[in-house]
């Protein structure tokens, strides 16, 4: 997540080379080529980056309501030991949840890295292995080739240069890029335009440059839309940062007990609301905690509640399906890394925040998977796909299937009656016979939810 402020820029946890290929799982592989084979029998699918024909019609709406998912990273499912892959393939196809992937960087190589010389190799395989587990698969169209951005053939993976945002000269060019991606998967229907904004903060005036990232994000939407007409496309993409009550020299009217949100994030929000060219949902990211600091505020439950002042704020300004492309809540060391809270205590206050984003009504939310090659990987969504017996889901993807399956957007949620000496210190979520309840001590505590009597132990989850 990038930040600013005046003249800084803190660590951004989404960067990283793609691995270099090693090992091509074959039941991966083959199960591929049977999809394509079928979609392109069903007249689904294209392999080519020509225009098409045919009668354009408007997206349904409703389709912007993915619900939970999350955010493939540099390491994910679709390479390492072959008994390990296949099982992360059973387990994510057990509950398909919605996929995002980078067209480039976070586990994908440089998709043109000359001009009009496509290398869709890495973007084919995570493709493949979000069809193969049955997921809603979205793309997010970053990052740009080097030729885009004063580079040359050669692609430098470094942060710095990753997060360069393409030149105005070459707008079009990421454009006619990202209409190829639409026409090379045309079953895929959800498409983001941009990261956080990466290389579009205008040092000298100490703003986002939401000028230049509007011009960019409308010239892809028409491409995108030109290329498949149920395609549906939203943005900005920026961080939604906030800092305590009281501090910052940027506060906005946008804010609560967790503090209050950069005013700069706004105007990026307002600017392109009001001179987009379309957009069939609007996307954020952001965290619980305070830029400055990375504090929560007042404490790490309480803090959660931004993320549905935020969600509430967006639709009432855009009239849009909120997305979060990403939501965090445990703040990071020096190194970008979160591994200072158990893994008990990190699902609880996961837990908590997708509650605060259900009930304000957000259409989209996606869990940055920290995945990781070895065996110690906290936050991860399953074990390695390195590790031969990888592949098996870790408790966040229990939650984050569960909470799919129980609290789709579109819940009619009810108030659970919660009572007892400690019922101040439980959280519940509630639709029909479906209750979900954490315990926001570190101490087991005891109370009646429904009528029902429970004893949690520490920062202990339970579905009832």
């Amino acid at each position: 997540m990038g930040r600013h402020g005046g003249s800084r820029t803190l660590p951004n946890r989404g960067r990283g080379r793609p691995r270099a290929p090693r090992r091509r799982p074959t039941a991966l592989l083959v199960g591929a080529v049977l999809a394509l084979a079928a979609l392109a029998a069903a007249g689904v699918l294209t392999l080519h980056t020509g225009g098409g024909g045919g009668t354009a019609r408007a997206p349904d709406a409703r389709a912007a309501r993915v619900g939970w998912g999350f955010t493939h990273t540099q390491y994910s499912a679709d390479l390492g030991q072959d008994a390990a892959v296949g099982t992360a393939a059973r387990t994510l196809s057990a509950t398909p949840l919605a996929q995002n992937q980078h067209i480039m960087g976070w586990g994908a190589d440089n998709p043109e890295p000359r001009r009009g010389k496509y290398n869709f190799a890495d973007l084919d395989r995570r493709v493949a292995l979000m069809r193969k587990t049955g997921s809603t698969p979205v793309l997010t169209l970053c990052c740009a080739p080097d030729w885009m951005k004063g580079g040359g053939e050669r692609t430098d993976w470094s942060r710095k240069s990753l997060e360069k945002a393409p030149d105005r000269a070459h707008y079009r060019d990421f454009a006619r890029l990202a209409g190829a991606v639409a026409a090379r998967y045309p079953d895929v229907r959800h498409f983001i335009v941009w990261n956080e904004l990466k290389g579009f903060y205008d040092e000298s005036r100490n703003r986002w440059d939401y000028e230049g990232y509007t011009e960019l994000y409308n010239l892809v939407y028409r491409a995108v839309k030109k290329r498949n007409p149920q395609a549906l496309v939203g943005g900005p993409y920026v961080v939604m940062d906030s800092e305590a009550p009281g501090t910052g020299s940027y506060a906005s009217r946008l804010s609560g007990p967790w503090g209050a949100v950069d005013q700069r994030a706004l105007d990026v929000l307002e600017y392109w609301d009001a001179h987009k060219e379309g957009a069939d949902f609007v996307v954020v990211d952001g965290a619980s905690y305070t830029r400055t600091g990375s504090r929560p505020v007042p404490d790490e439950f309480t803090a959660t509640r931004k993320f549905a002042d935020v969600t509430e704020w967006l639709t009432r300004t855009t009239g849009l399906p909120v997305w979060w492309a990403e939501w965090y809540v445990e703040p990071a060391d020096e190194h970008d890394a979160r591994k200072t809270w158990t893994e008990p205590h990190r699902v609880a206050v996961q837990a908590a925040a997708m509650m605060q984003l259900a009930r304000s009504g957000a259409a989209g939310a996606f869990y940055w998977n920290p995945e990781e090659q070895g065996a110690d990987c906290p936050g991860c969504l399953w074990r390695s796909t390195e590790l031969a017996d990888g592949g098996s889901p870790l408790p966040m993807l229990d939650l984050l299937t569960r909470f799919a399956r129980a609290f789709p957007p579109g819940t009619a949620y009810r108030d659970a009656d919660v009572s007892g000496k400690d019922a101040d210190r439980v959280r519940v979520l509630a639709a029909g016979s479906t209750a979900l309840a954490v315990n926001t001590q570190d101490r087991p505590v005891t109370a009646q939810v429904d009528g029902r009597a429970l004893d949690l132990g520490a920062w202990e989850v339970r579905w009832l």
